[in-house]
């Protein structure tokens, strides 16, 4: 299991209401991240934190680490608030898309295997505000020019239900599969947040197997939330079982790239915070390796459910 972290989350965050942590820079963070067991590896925004590329990648030899990818960051700039790659202004979608474009240069000289966007603006607060099918094609044509660029670094696309709009474009799995199966372009795939995956009510474990049954790549962030807001807890302090099956189905998938906190410490200890979520997750991750999947499989085939919640109870659980 490898694990990284998104380095945004190791300084200065703020909410409506209150600013948490102190504000730290690029090295300060990677060197947090070596202080914690079992993470090697880093998702890190571009262009926010990133800086200069052969620097960056120079640190992060000395410091042993990897990139788990490269945050394309389209949401913070003014003209971008209200949305990005949806928009009906040619020039603002083409903006955004050169983020992107660039995010993914740096990728290529650093190393990192994969850009990952989260299109959080484009979306809409009141009905009769956005006219829903160009918004939707203006998202397809700007993924697409995206996806096509730079082909050996695949773009990744992060949904969400809702956040920074009441409503976002891009809301579930399926929407977001429905999305790049128009792309057409394999160099694509779906960033599966878990916490996300519960605010649109949807089973974590069941999305990930609907990218894979679907031909789509998947790319896994980690955290944990109450199913109402993004919270972005410690994983599994919340939702134990759905993280077991989660687990499970990625092991199935035989899923190889990094699983990515994308968690924030808040009021609490950065490192210490960061070092419970790795342990969780790793120690998860070692309770499904011990479980014999074929015979969970195979009870499932027989839908013998008396059977299967014996297990779960006896071998997850442990009651």
């Amino acid at each position: 299991m490898k694990q990284s972290i998104i380095t945004a989350f190791l300084g200065k965050t703020q909410d409506r209401f209150s600013e948490y942590q102190q504000p730290t820079n690029l090295e300060e963070r990677l060197r947090m991240v070596q202080k914690i067991p079992g993470v090697t590896g880093v998702e890190v925004v571009y262009p926010y934190e990133t800086g200069d590329p052969q620097e960056t990648k120079a640190l992060m030899d000395e410091l042993g680490l990897s990139f788990a990818a490269i945050n394309a960051n389209i949401k913070k700039e003014t003209q971008w608030v209200p949305g990005a790659l949806s928009r009906p202004q040619a020039e603002l979608r083409k903006g955004a898309v050169e983020v992107i474009k660039k995010a993914k240069d740096y990728a290529k000289v650093v190393g990192a295997p994969l850009v990952t966007c989260c299109p959080l603006s484009d979306g809409f607060d009141n009905l009769f505000q956005v006219d829903y099918p160009k918004a939707w094609r203006n998202m397809i044509e700007s993924v697409a020019e995206a996806a096509d660029y730079l082909p050996e670094i695949p773009l990744f696309i992060e949904y969400k239900i809702n956040e920074t709009r009441v409503n976002c474009h891009v809301d579930s799995c399926a929407k977001t599969i429905v999305l790049l199966k128009e792309v057409q372009n394999a160099a694509t795939g779906v960033t599966i947040d878990f916490g996300h995956s519960l605010l649109a009510k949807e089973n974590p474990a069941q999305v990930l197997g609907l990218c894979a049954e679907s031909g789509i790549d998947f790319y896994l962030h980690t955290n944990d939330n109450d199913w109402n807001f993004d919270w972005d807890l410690v994983g599994g302090s919340r939702n134990f079982l759905h993280t077991v099956e989660f687990l499970f189905y990625a092991k199935e998938y035989e899923y190889d790239k990094y699983f990515t906190a994308d968690a924030s410490p808040r009021i609490f200890d950065m490192v210490g915070f960061f070092t419970q979520h790795a342990e969780m997750n790793q120690a998860i991750w070692n309770l499904v390796e011990k479980l014999d999947r074929s015979k969970y499989r195979r009870l499932m085939a027989e839908e013998k459910y008396i059977d299967l919640m014996q297990l779960v109870k006896d071998e997850i659980y442990r009651l």
